[in-house]
Parts: structure tokens; C-alpha cells; sequence
């Protein structure tokens, strides 16, 4: 007995209109996920691309030292310790802590005080062998630099190792205080000012000039051409106006607790900035709380102690 026609099964072709409708149908589906993923999403904005890139051989960073790297002038510093030593008088330990409170205070190098206190250590060091001022340069750097590196820039530092880059300090400081304080810190070296010395002893002469302003441009484009690196994918650290030209030669510059020039030219340029300093004034001076007070006694206390020492 054959069944009805309503009850028989019927196999149907798809036609066009299902087709379209399937179609449809997982259009929609996919426009739901990507909403859905929108929403969920950080606010709208091109993401950075990561950096530093890791695995870029090519590139390399840059990092000024003076108030960059550390908080204050590391011949400031070196020079508080050689006190300490009696490599030299209280008068000079007196114009040591002057110019580093004015270096503090005005948030910015002086010309003619950085000029003062470089003339003041090599007329200190004269007559000394390397060796001796190394090894007093690895003391002083525990007693007094260690307790004095942004930890901001630290961890700049520290992400461009990470990324297997190689990491230079770049400054006006002798390049013996320099590479004690990149080994210390785990970075790769260091380009500084150079001192002549005759078999192994200071002549209180420079060879050439101090490694500042466009000769710290002219040290990097160095290094870079010898090291195989491309300036466009390297990045450069400062906190100085002085430095625009190392940080102009790079396709990564970065303004770090930068003076009133080099925020007003970052803020220009469309750098990056960064500003680790704590418990500022007002923001057009920069400087930590009473940095000049703490400067200041920082060198009479080394002065009482020792002077407590010889009593």
C-alpha cells in the first residue's frame, strides 16, 4: 500500500536562495565575533610596535650618564671620594659640592663649571697610575654612585639587554669611572673622556677633547659604523639639551628627566619623555626636593668625617 505523497520523504537539491541564506547566516556570525572582540578591546588608537625589537642585531642603545643614568655628575662624585682619600684639600672638596649643587639646582650642565671640574680632577690625578684610580673608582662607585641610579632608566637599560641588544654609556665622565659603572650595571661598555696617560701614569693632560655635545654625536655614529649597527633602528637616552645631537642621530630618541631646552624640544620633535625624579617643584625648575640642601651636605658631612678623623 503505497503511503501518502505529504508523507513520503523528498530529497531537494540546495537552491540558490539557501545558498544565499547559509551564506548570510555565517556573515553574521562573523560580524558578531568581531564585534564581540571590539568591544572587548583596548580603546581605539594605533598600539606602538614592541620595543626594543628583540633578536635586532642591528640595533643598539645609547644612555648619557650624568642625571640620566644616575642622579648627579659622576665626577661630582669621584671627586668626594678621592677627598676621602686625601688626594686632595678641603678647598677643593668645597668647589666640588658647589658645583654639584648647582648642577642639581639648575637641572642642567654649566659650560664653564663642568670645564672647572674636569680641570680640577686631572690636576688630582696627575702623577697617579691608572691601575691606583681604578681600583679607587670601583670603591667609590659603592659608596657613592650605586645608591644613585634611576631605577626608571635602569629597566630601559635592562629591556634592551633583554632583547639581546648591546647597551652603551655615552659621557663627558673620565671613560675609567664610565666602564666601572657599566660593568657594574651589566651594560655592554663605555665611550667617555679620555685622559693621557705615560706608561700607565696620568700626565693631567686630555687626549683630545671632553666626549660632550657634538662629540658624543660624533662618538656614536663612530661606534655604530664599526659595530655594523643601523642609527634608524638604535635608540639614545638623555636628560641634557646638550645631547640633541647624539639623540638626533637616532631613529629612537628619548628625553629622560630632561632640562627646560630638551622638554620644550622633545615636546616639539614628538619624543618620547620620561621623568623618574620624585617630590618636584615646580615643573619649569625639575629637580628632586631640596636637592640642592642634600648636595650641599653630602659634601660637609664627607668633610666633618674627615676632619672628625684627623682630631
Amino acid at each position: 500500500m503505497a503511503l501518502p505523497a505529504w508523507l513520503t520523504p523528498r530529497r531537494r537539491n540546495a537552491t540558490a536562495r539557501s545558498v544565499l541564506a547559509g551564506e548570510a547566516a555565517a556573515e553574521a556570525a562573523r560580524k558578531q565575533e568581531q564585534e564581540q572582540e571590539q568591544a572587548t578591546a583596548e580603546p581605539a588608537g594605533t598600539p606602538e610596535p614592541e620595543f626594543p625589537v628583540a633578536g635586532d642585531v642591528h640595533a643598539a642603545a645609547f644612555f648619557d650618564l650624568d642625571n640620566t643614568v644616575m642622579q648627579g655628575a659622576a665626577l661630582f662624585h669621584f671627586g668626594r671620594g678621592l677627598y676621602k682619600r686625601k688626594f686632595f684639600r678641603k678647598r677643593e672638596l668645597t668647589r666640588f659640592a658647589w658645583q654639584q649643587t648647582y648642577f642639581r639646582l639648575a637641572g642642567s650642565e654649566n659650560a664653564d663649571h663642568m670645564q672647572d671640574a674636569r680641570e680640577s680632577a686631572l690636576s688630582i690625578v696627575k702623577g697617579h697610575r691608572v691601575s691606583e684610580l681604578m681600583a679607587i673608582g670601583e670603591e667609590i662607585y659603592d659608596e657613592y654612585m650605586a645608591g644613585r641610579i634611576w631605577p626608571g632608566t635602569r629597566a630601559l637599560a635592562q629591556a634592551h639587554l633583554d632583547a639581546g641588544q648591546k647597551v652603551w654609556l655615552v659621557t663627558a665622565a673620565p671613560v675609567e669611572t664610565a666602564t666601572i659603572i657599566a660593568r657594574r650595571l651589566g651594560l655592554t661598555g663605555a665611550l667617555g673622556t679620555v685622559a693621557e696617560s705615560v706608561g700607565g701614569v696620568y700626565t693631567g693632560r686630555l687626549v683630545g677633547e671632553p666626549l660632550h655635545g657634538p662629540a658624543k654625536a660624533e662618538a656614536v655614529r663612530a661606534l655604530s659604523a664599526a659595530e655594523g649597527l643601523d642609527l634608524d633602528r638604535c635608540a639614545a637616552y638623555s636628560d641634557s639639551a646638550n645631547d640633541i645631537p647624539m639623540l638626533s642621530l637616532v631613529g629612537y630618541p628619548y628625553a629622560i628627566n630632561p632640562d627646560s631646552r630638551l622638554r620644550t624640544h622633545a615636546r616639539e620633535m614628538g619624543w618620547r619623555l620620561r621623568d623618574y625624579r620624585k617630590g618636584r617643584k615646580a615643573a619649569k625648575v625639575g629637580i628632586p626636593a631640596a636637592a640642592g640642601v642634600g648636595a650641599l651636605a653630602g659634601g660637609a658631612v664627607a668633610a666633618a668625617a674627615v676632619q672628625r678623623r684627623r682630631r
